[in-house]
Parts: C-alpha cells; sequence; structure tokens
C-alpha cells in the first residue's frame, strides 16, 4: 500500500480545518460489470429531495476556500458543488464506469468531493500544494490531447510529473484518471468543519463497502488524516 499524500503547510493556512480520509485499493481482478447497480441513481434521487443536512453549509464552505486561493467558485466550483448542480439541473448524471459511478455517488450523498487516481500512473507521493505556475497538467482541449499550466497560486493535486487535478479537486487530469480495470487505485474524500467528521468516515466506510462489492477480491487501507 501507499504511503499517505503529503499536505502542505501552505494548503493548511488557507483552510486549517482541512481534513481527509484516503483510500488504497489494490484490486487484481475486474470489477463486476453490475455491482454497481442502481447506486449513482439513489444517490441523484437523495440529492433532489435534499440531500444531507451539512451539504449547503459544507459547499459554502468549499466556496470560500476557493475564493482565498483565487479561484471563482461559481464558475470553477469545488467537485462536489458541480456533481450536485448537475443533478439538480438535470435530475441525474450519465454512467462513466463502475469505479467512478460508486464515488460520484458516495460525493453526491455526503455532498463531499471525492477523487479517484490510478496509483499506477503516478510518479512519487501524491502532494497537495501550491503552484507555482509551470506545471504541467494532461487534458483533453477540442477534444484532442493538450497540455495546460495551472494559475500561480493555485491550490493542485501533483505527483513528480506535473498536476493530476487543478484547483483542488475542480479538474482531473488524464494521465490519471480511472477509466476502468485499474489494479491499484487510490481515492480521496476531503472535507472542512462543516461537514461532521464522523459524517466523512462512514462515507470513507460506505466507498470501501462499495468497492468491495464491485472488487471482491480487493484489499483496501482506509487511512484517516486530520489537518491538525
Amino acid at each position: 500500500m501507499q504511503p499517505t499524500p503529503i499536505i502542505d503547510p501552505a494548503v493548511l493556512r488557507l483552510a486549517p480545518d482541512f481534513h481527509a480520509v484516503h483510500l488504497f485499493v489494490s484490486a487484481p481482478d475486474a470489477p463486476i460489470a453490475a455491482g454497481a447497480g442502481t447506486v449513482l441513481e439513489d444517490a441523484c434521487r437523495f440529492v433532489r429531495e435534499g440531500g444531507p443536512e451539512w451539504a449547503d453549509a459544507h459547499l459554502a464552505a468549499w466556496a470560500d476556500v476557493y475564493s482565498r486561493f483565487g479561484a471563482k467558485p461559481n464558475r470553477t466550483p469545488c467537485s462536489a458543488q458541480a456533481l450536485r448542480k448537475r443533478v439538480l439541473k438535470d435530475g441525474t448524471l450519465p454512467s462513466i464506469n463502475p469505479v467512478v459511478d460508486l464515488y460520484n455517488a458516495i460525493s453526491l450523498r455526503y455532498a463531499v468531493p471525492v477523487g479517484g487516481e490510478n496509483l499506477a500512473a503516478y510518479v512519487g507521493v501524491p502532494h497537495l500544494t501550491i503552484s507555482d505556475g509551470t506545471e504541467a497538467f494532461d487534458t483533453v482541449a477540442n477534444g484532442e490531447p493538450a497540455i495546460e499550466h495551472p494559475l500561480s497560486g493555485e491550490v493542485v493535486w501533483r505527483d513528480d510529473l506535473g498536476v493530476t487535478c487543478r484547483r483542488w479537486n475542480w479538474r482531473q487530469g488524464t494521465r490519471t484518471r480511472l477509466n476502468g480495470g485499474e489494479e491499484s487505485m487510490w481515492f480521496v474524500l476531503e472535507a472542512l468543519s462543516a461537514m461532521p467528521h464522523d459524517r466523512l468516515e462512514q462515507a470513507g466506510a460506505a466507498l470501501a463497502d462499495d468497492l468491495r462489492t464491485l472488487m471482491p477480491s480487493a484489499t483496501i487501507e482506509v487511512v484517516s488524516a486530520l489537518s491538525a
């Protein structure tokens, strides 16, 4: 299993109440194709019915943190807010693949940003830090592979090769994303104090249980990492 990702102290000065749960997954067998079942559909319905009681406060706290490092949260919201807005507008989310559907469902059900990465594509330890604006970010522009660069001062997840997720948890890069069938994965659930800590732990446990249902032979390590 992998060491706990590194959190830059400069990031914690922006958000001293930040805390996270990490899941490291080793899955030698492919996911069960129908394993995700109605999990995503059920989560969308839960959001349409109001979602968790802390949703508005937690997503507002994320918007405030985004503003602190110069992002415009109305234009580029945190991932949990983006998913929630889409469900409230369209009523549902399209299926991507069973693993992504599971972690999107947890994000919706708990109003918490959740990311999933292919650890086999990572070089070095995941690092949440402040960008200097020169790092490479693999993405797609106009349907073609492209390299972009984050803004200086932007909070990013990165490895030794470059940025893997821009604006904290807003947009994932193509190099490390989960396309289905990966054997080594890392998931991160990211919270601020507006979300009860026991609910973050519950969300992590729920994701682990769902992944075990999808991949019965998987080995999963859950690590809780408080900012303090």
